[in-house]
């Protein structure tokens, strides 16, 4: 079964081309990369899927529903986490779990998943107050509180230091294992080698390449990304 199909996709800002007949289809239960350099075009993708940028045409579908006309249903059952996602300075890490989980009708335990990303301790600090790193925990927290069948994930462990990235990829393994579908948006071709099924390449708001990390990754996929994307690098 299909978790997220997108057809044609095709999103411009006044002159600006950012995403240029965009199609891929995620299986239910695969890990799927999106890569690409800053302004290929991934975070405006990202957006036409969860709604909340309207496409200039094309098809867009989750789980069978449309982002846009069936927002409701589509809020309760995708989870997403954007790497500028920001909440208002005085609230605490306990009110903004509190928050997001009365959106849902089934949420998580919140102590549970701020004790897997290591932020029990930070539950009663306000925003503000985080780190980079520790605000980047917290938004993937926020992200999976409503018990997603899919999540959106961009820019998974930007900020993290290394310990604590591989224990983000642990986690996202264990989401994975629980029938969770996942979208990756990252910069770091080890993330996407260690955690994705299949990945995407984009480039100028194209599909510059598809398929597995093994199968474009010759001799590794790092050189076949910047192969496929240096010609954009002014």
């Amino acid at each position: 079964m299909t978790a997220i199909e997108v057809e044609h996709l095709r999103k411009r800002y006044g002159a600006k081309v950012a995403v240029d007949d965009i199609s891929f289809a995620v299986a239910e239960g695969e890990i799927f990369g999106l890569l690409g350099r800053n302004g290929a075009g991934k975070s405006t993708t990202v957006d036409c899927i969860a709604g909340l940028r309207r496409a200039d045409s094309g098809r867009i579908r989750v789980a069978g529903l449309d982002p846009r006309r069936d927002r409701g249903e589509v809020r309760q059952l995708l989870g997403v986490q954007l790497q500028e996602a920001d909440l208002p300075d005085k609230l605490t890490v306990a009110e903004a779990m509190r928050l997001y989980a009365s959106f849902y009708a089934r949420a998580a335990d919140t102590a549970g998943l701020l004790d897997a990303l290591d932020l029990t301790e930070k539950r009663n600090t306000r925003y503000r107050r985080l780190s980079g790193g520790q605000k980047q925990r917290l938004s993937i927290a926020l992200a999976l509180v409503g018990r997603p069948r899919i999540a959106i994930l961009d820019g998974l462990t930007t900020g993290l230091d290394p310990v604590a990235r591989r224990d983000t990829w642990a986690l996202v393994n264990d989401i994975r294992n629980q029938g969770v579908t996942i979208m990756l948006v990252t910069h770091f071709m080890e993330e996407a080698e260690r955690l994705c099924d299949r990945v995407a390449i984009l480039d100028a708001g194209r599909v510059a390449a598809i398929g597995t990390p093994a199968e474009l990754g010759r001799p590794s996929l790092e050189d076949t990304f910047v192969a496929l994307t240096s010609r954009r690098v002014s």
